[in-house]
């Protein structure tokens, strides 16, 4: 990391600070957290590009790490709890927090991409999953397990709205996934985000109600970001005590936007 790069408050230290502050940001604030989120929004894209057979996870890495520093902000997840690389890639089975190494992708693999950049005291996290190969590459249930869990999070966005509890977003998402007969990933949600990189706001992507009850507000900046398996939304976790995978085995895909509550809806701040 070049000296000049600010670091967030957690790099070398076991966790980050307690979150104090409002969800609701001021429009200072939230222009802070749009410029974030682009740069996240930039490096997904950038990453993307050069998802094919053959590339490494940790050439994604190295691409997406690049792509942040050049446009002077830091990669959240770089020390994020002692997580020790840029960006997450989670192939085929693995849920979320798959840590980039040597594996080589393979045509008809699917992978999901999570990069979050931090500048001027902010955050913006995004990701999308790929098809490896292309749509040709891919089994048709898993093309439309990604397109499906892509259009689940369109219509979560398309839920909030200032007055209504935030676990109507998890209801409308779990209404559409149960069409296909798909599992909702439940123990990771969307979260609350900005000056940290999670405030403790949680924003569930399955029927929560009656608890998570929070009212959205106008200027509440938070992810959502629901996890979708062609099987059981049970999981378990490898030794390295980050990777998270389906506990049957079944493919799974996600999609995020960071997100702020205006007067009437949601504004998407990860646009490239």
């Amino acid at each position: 990391m070049p000296t000049g790069i600010a670091r967030p408050e957690y790099v070398g230290r076991p966790g980050p600070a307690p979150f104090t502050g409002s969800e609701i940001k001021d429009a200072a604030t939230i222009e802070r957290i749009r410029r974030a989120s682009r740069i996240a929004a930039q490096a997904l894209e950038e990453v993307g590009r050069h998802v094919r057979p053959g590339v490494t996870t940790d050439e994604l890495d190295a691409i997406g790490h690049a792509f942040v520093v050049e446009h002077d902000a830091y990669p959240s997840t770089l020390g994020y709890r002692g997580f020790p690389k840029s960006l997450c890639t989670s192939l085929n089975e693995v849920i979320c927090h798959g840590i980039p190494d040597s594996t080589a992708l393979v045509a008809g693999d699917i992978v999901n991409v999570d990069i979050t950049a931090y500048v001027d005291g902010v955050h913006g996290d995004n990701n999308a999953t790929f098809l490896v190969g292309g749509p040709e590459a891919v089994d048709e249930a898993s093309v439309l397990l990604v397109e499906r869990t892509r259009e689940a999070l369109a219509r979560g966005i398309k839920a909030v709205a200032p007055g209504r509890e935030i676990n109507v977003i998890g209801r409308v998402i779990e209404k559409y996934a149960a069409r296909f007969g798909y599992g909702v990933v439940r123990d990771f949600t969307g979260h609350g985000v900005g000056e940290s990189f999670h405030s403790g706001l949680v924003v569930p992507h399955y029927d929560a109600a009656p608890r998570y009850d929070t009212l959205m507000e106008p200027g509440m900046v938070f992810t959502i970001e629901p996890m979708l398996t062609l099987g059981s939304y049970e999981w378990r976790q490898w030794d390295d005590g980050w990777t998270v995978v389906t506990a049957d085995g079944s493919r799974t895909a996600q999609f995020e936007h960071t997100l702020v509550v205006t007067d009437t809806e949601a504004e998407i701040l990860t646009l490239p």
